[in-house]
């Protein structure tokens, strides 16, 4: 298939080469040309072609239905190239939106589009800077029509069964195939980000007790304890042995194995911990639908104070979000 692709960063790019090399076609168009040189070495010989703007990137689609994937910070900037690209795309067109907008605004600008006749599609997206061998968890919204026809594009990023054990059970009646396979049609617009959303708030709370346990044990040498009930621990060596056979073995303690592994006082962090946007949504959705969720509440909180003194947890959290999304402390990309 066909497909141009508007912001080439850390997702946006990755995202490009890795439908490259499931042979889709992709038209890139960044801000900074030499981002979509760069894209256009990685990716697969003859598979790329740079737009110098949304009016060219629409022109270069000869598809019968253009598919365009915004991959923009969410805000302004996304509302911008949706109205620009709302009076470029015709009839049966379908724009996607793969960053991290609010669902709310994906509900109305869904609205809006279909009275044009475009589909707009939100795909919630997870991955971070590994999705280019790992492949992208995607949860999305949109109508069936819209989304069957992009199903190509969606199962050429998706990670696939891989070496994951399947779950017992799933052959019941009424359980999606694409589940397993690590994409997920959740329902009509709006749907994919609020899922992703929950997922983002939901990772705000394992953060956090990951940094916190790992806080607890730092300090066991504090000066403020007994001498005979102080701990030389030694963080590494116990976020490894965690990753073998642990109840709490994940992705997340792999990254922080990986980054106490480099540097154990994690010197290399201040422990600025920004939020991106998703921890506080699911926290307003929480409120309105008056459902309690004190953990990932709580966890917001401690990113909002990270920013006005910090400390070893923190700079947990930093390692954390760097290795999973190389985001950089202060800055919510």
């Amino acid at each position: 298939m066909q497909i141009g692709i508007v912001g080439l960063g850390k997702m946006g790019g990755n995202i490009a080469i890795r439908l490259t090399r499931h042979g889709h076609d992709v038209v890139l168009y960044d801000r900074t040309p030499a981002v979509m040189t760069k894209i256009a070495q990685k990716a697969v010989a003859g598979k790329t072609v740079a737009s110098s703007g949304l009016k060219d990137m629409v022109s270069r689609l000869t598809a019968q239905r253009r598919i365009i994937w915004l991959m923009l910070p969410a805000g302004p900037v996304t509302e911008a190239a949706v109205e620009e690209l709302g009076g470029l795309l015709a009839k049966n067109d379908i724009l996607i939106d793969g960053g991290n907008s609010f669902y709310k605004d994906d509900i109305r600008r869904a609205a809006t589009l279909m009275q044009k006749g475009i589909h707009y599609i939100d795909v919630g997206t997870s991955g971070g800077v590994w999705g280019l061998e790992r492949g992208y968890c995607m949860m999305y919204g949109g109508t069936k029509d819209a989304t069957d026809h992009i199903d190509p594009i969606l199962r050429a990023l998706a990670p696939g069964l891989g070496d994951v054990p399947r779950t017992p059970g799933r052959d019941k009646p009424g359980m999606d195939p694409r589940a397993e396979l690590g994409y997920l049609h959740c329902g009509p617009a709006g749907s994919g980000h609020f899922v992703k959303m929950v997922h983002n708030g939901i990772e705000y709370g394992i953060m956090q007790a990951f940094a916190e346990g790992f806080h607890v044990m730092k300090s066991k040498n504090s000066t403020e304890l007994p001498e005979d009930q102080r701990f030389e621990l030694n963080m590494a060596d116990i976020a490894e042995v965690w990753r073998r056979g642990s109840v709490v073995s994940s992705w997340l303690l792999d990254l922080s194995a990986r980054a106490l592994a480099a540097n154990p006082d994690l010197s290399n962090y201040k422990g600025d911990v920004a939020d991106s946007g998703e921890g506080r949504w699911t926290v307003e959705a929480a409120i309105e639908e008056a459902v309690p969720v004190p953990v990932m509440t709580e966890a917001l909180f401690t990113r909002f104070r990270s920013r006005t003194g910090n400390n070893y947890a923190e700079k947990m959290l930093s390692a954390m979000r760097f290795g999973f999304g190389g985001h950089i402390e202060g800055t919510n990309n």
